[in-house]
């Protein structure tokens, strides 16, 4: 039995952009998009009537702009879609807050058909990072001083090799072959890493990481 497609909302000021994505993503017999938003606040209103599985949300929009709008979506829906914010710069601040806050990811808004339909795909199978190196190159650059938070001494050895393998873009099944263990023991690892850092998922979970400075440990 197949799956049921990929349930999208669209979220962003410019109707063309809105058009484009449409057009790319209907294409796809897995993809659906059920609902759109022309600024943060129309947007929050959509996801709640449709309940997606992806929000492609612009991160600079009129009203409510993404970063708020992620955030109220994460925070007020008990079983929320995953985010991925669109942005021209992949410099931008306002993209790394919107990582912080729990988006699964960010996309450029150059990006081609392919990486689009791919980025979606990968975020609602949600069990791999979104341009890793993006993220890294992202978090290198924005990352706040402060001091190494207590989770980093209690992670365990494995858990802190799978916390960098899911730093690396590598999914569940990678790290299964790469430690030589089954893919529930590594769900299990990444369980407890989510919950020692606080991290609502993976990227948020590497987010922690490079500003903890955790990554340049050995």
């Amino acid at each position: 039995m197949s799956r049921p497609p990929v349930r999208i909302v669209l979220a962003d000021d410019e109707r063309m952009v809105r058009t484009a994505l449409r057009v790319i993503l209907a294409a796809e017999p897995d993809l659906e998009v059920v609902g759109e938003a022309a600024d943060g606040a129309e947007a929050v209103s959509v996801v709640r009537e449709t309940r997606p599985d992806v929000v492609l949300m612009d991160v600079r929009m009129p009203r409510t702009d993404g970063l708020r709008a992620t955030e109220q979506i994460l925070a007020t829906l008990a079983d929320p879609p995953r985010i991925v914010v669109l942005t021209t710069f992949e410099n931008d601040s306002y993209v790394y807050d919107a990582l912080r806050a729990g988006a699964a990811g960010f996309l450029l808004k150059r990006a081609d058909a392919e990486e689009l339909v791919q980025a979606v795909r990968l975020v609602a199978r949600s069990d791999s990072l979104l341009f890793p190196a993006a993220v890294r190159a992202l978090a290198v650059g924005h990352a706040r001083a402060c001091p190494t938070p207590p989770w980093v001494a209690r992670l365990t050895a494995r858990e802190s090799e799978v916390l960098r393998l899911m730093a690396a873009g590598l999914t569940n099944a990678e790290i299964a072959r790469r430690m030589g263990v089954g893919p529930a023991t590594v769900k299990t690892h990444v369980a407890a890493v989510l919950a020692k850092t606080g991290a609502r998922d993976r990227t948020q979970a590497v987010i922690a990481a490079y500003e903890a400075g955790f990554m340049d440990a050995r």
